[in-house]
């Protein structure tokens, strides 16, 4: 009887770890493309996609997608949430104030653009530590392959799916996914 007590409170020492190590997205506070404070916690109960954006891609007309997905869903309970990463082949070069002035007359993005940031690597930023392993999303590791990839996170905070950036923005199954019909 004490080595099954045993057990039982070895798995529920775990379970607890597990749980306590587990972060939402709801945890972070990342920084704008006009150098605010952006509370993720803001967007409790909407469904969000983050993408790691760049002006000189081949994916960068994905913008346009991007923006009118937003623009359909953003009174929906939907957000996009763009970060510029320059760690692809120097795809991304600009200061913030270029790429809020690229995006907004190339493409006339209005979804959220946040400060430039590093998606993987020594220097990559918090968010995307928690967007690419397991331990801390509790959903599953990945690496971000280049830009314009695209994480699908739930209403709670959690991560729910994982999108290539070779798929576009209004693939049916993202638009499926928004709308809530998977």
């Amino acid at each position: 009887m004490q080595k099954i007590s045993n057990s039982l409170s070895i798995i529920l020492i775990l379970l607890m770890s597990i749980t306590l190590n587990s972060q939402t997205l709801y945890d972070f506070t990342v920084t704008d493309i006009d150098n605010n404070d952006f509370s993720m916690s803001q967007l409790k109960g909407k469904k969000v996609m983050i993408v790691n954006v760049a002006s000189k891609c081949g994916l960068t007309p994905q913008y346009e997608q991007l923006e009118e997905l937003y623009r359909k869903y953003k009174d929906d309970n939907f957000v996009i949430i763009g970060f510029p990463a320059n760690n692809f082949k120097e795809q991304e070069p600009g200061t913030n104030e270029e790429i809020k002035e690229f995006c907004q007359l190339n493409y006339g993005v209005t979804f959220p653009i946040m400060s430039k940031i590093s998606v993987k690597g020594d220097d990559i930023a918090p968010i995307y530590s928690w967007l690419t392993t397991k331990d801390l999303n509790g959903f599953e590791d990945s690496s971000v392959k280049w830009n314009f990839q695209k994480y699908l996170i739930n209403e709670n905070g959690e991560i729910e799916q994982v999108i290539n950036p070779w798929v576009k923005p209004n693939n049916k199954k993202i638009v499926t996914w928004i709308e809530g019909k998977e």
